[in-house]
């Protein structure tokens, strides 16, 4: 069975990162097909001092992809009603439970006039756990911003919730990329970027866990949904009387069992 499933795909910005360049990257990660996406970054781990500037990049980046939306053929809606009032009850959530929730709304349009299922960017801000966009994959334009003290205390959070789909780390620090490679377990990993291993045809694409089992692409890919047959072809010689297992059974028969139970 090879399963390709989901799950909470966590972006890890190291303290080296190039900020602009990584909100740019996540964003277009995040609102391509409105985050209806697998592989789509789900969260996100930034330096506790650098939370701010993040922000900011993410709604610069936002604004310049997408300055209007609601007449923007670039820029897709939800898929169907259920999907969009979950979307919307959970940024509900988010606010009740004591966030702050960023609209990223460039030409301040007006959302509520319509029916087109629109929905822009939020960007929740430090998320507690007791949110459902902590608890479950998002699957749309939400995108929790979470900060931390270590490097150390990001990937113990990433290590918290089940194996995802997806990682993503941005920075030039190799003894941090690798710590992050090293300590976390997840389907793949694009490094600087997000996504994007999924479209290298040479590697294995697949998840873990709960995100999935087996992979395919390329030749791992053949092989998985190819089964490979055997064929033996017996020699002329008499190897089930050699081997002792050829009735009538006797000395042959004795020391044959004798070598297996050593």
């Amino acid at each position: 069975v090879t399963l390709e499933l989901g799950g909470k795909s966590p972006v890890i910005l190291g303290r080296s990162a190039d900020i602009a360049r990584a909100t740019e990257r996540v964003v277009l990660g995040k609102m391509m097909n409105a985050g209806q996406i697998c592989l789509a970054p789900d969260y996100m781990l930034v330096p506790e001092e650098k939370e701010a500037e993040v922000v900011a990049g993410l709604t610069a980046a936002a604004s310049a992809m997408y300055p209007t939306l609601l007449a923007n053929p670039d820029y897709t809606a939800i898929i169907n009603d259920r999907h969009f009032q979950r979307l919307t009850t959970w940024i509900d959530d988010a606010r009740a439970r004591g966030a702050e929730v960023l609209q990223v709304n460039p030409a301040n349009e007006d959302f509520t006039a319509t029916n087109s299922r629109k929905l822009p960017l939020h960007i929740v801000r430090n998320p507690t756990e007791d949110m459902t966009v902590m608890q479950e994959e998002i699957f749309g334009p939400i995108l929790p911003v979470r900060t931390y003290k270590t490097l150390d205390g990001a990937i113990d959070e990433v290590n918290r919730r089940d194996r995802p789909l997806g990682l993503y780390y941005f920075g030039s620090d190799e003894s941090e990329r690798r710590r992050v490679l090293d300590r976390t377990i997840s389907g793949g990993v694009t490094i600087d970027d997000v996504i994007f291993h999924i479209s290298q045809e040479e590697l294995p694409f697949g998840g873990v866990g709960p995100s999935g089992m087996g992979a395919y692409h390329g030749e791992i890919g053949y092989r998985t949904f190819s089964h490979a047959k055997s064929v033996y072809k017996q020699p002329r010689i008499d190897v089930a009387g050699l081997a002792g297992i050829k009735p009538p059974y006797g000395k042959k028969t004795r020391a044959s069992v004798a070598r297996q139970m050593k």
